[in-house]
């Protein structure tokens, strides 16, 4: 019955999300860590993070590890196709009436009615994202030279993935098991 509900409550998201994987994160926190209370908001961040630095859609990946966290194999794979199956519904409906609305002014106006709205959606949880992050003077420079890197000087950001990843690994092995 659980794996019934994930894979519902992806599909809603999955339904209604615009503007792709991060656009979903704040309805995704509504439903799995308000609503429902299958996750803390702990382990959801921690989703989040995993889901970004993993290769792959974003949101597949987190409705993946969500999934997995709350059922199990089971509730990874309810999860994954509730947050993948409406959009291939979608896919498949625009790809066979594409023909026919492509040129059409009222669709033209319905996306760009949508666009400052996704915009909103990205930047909220990137807000969020920035606070959960506990920056302090000691560490607030590492994300803004990161930004700089890449979109100043071209520097791909999985340079900078991989770092985080081996600084984490060090700062938890030495500097955290020392106190």
């Amino acid at each position: 019955m659980l794996v019934l509900k994930l894979f519902w409550e992806f599909f809603k998201i999955g339904a209604f999300t615009f503007g792709g994987g991060y656009a979903m994160i704040s309805m995704v926190k509504t439903a799995l860590v308000d609503k429902r209370k299958w996750l803390n908001e702990d382990e959801f961040w921690e989703c989040i993070t995993l889901a970004q630095s993993l290769p792959g859609v974003f949101a597949i990946n987190m409705a993946l590890y969500t999934g997995f966290k709350i059922s199990g194999k089971s509730g990874s794979l309810g999860a994954m196709a509730g947050a993948a199956l409406p959009s291939m519904i979608i896919i498949v409906l625009v790809a066979s009436f594409i023909q026919n609305i492509n040129g059409l002014k009222t669709v033209k106006d319905i996306f760009a009615g949508i666009r400052p709205c996704v915009i909103a959606l990205i930047l909220v949880p990137g807000l969020t994202m920035l606070k959960k992050a506990k920056l302090d003077r000691r560490t607030f420079w590492i994300p803004v030279l990161a930004c700089l890197a890449v979109c100043l000087l071209g520097i791909s950001p999985m340079y900078f993935i991989i770092a985080a990843i081996i600084g984490g690994i060090i700062w938890a092995k030495f500097v955290i098991r020392k106190s």
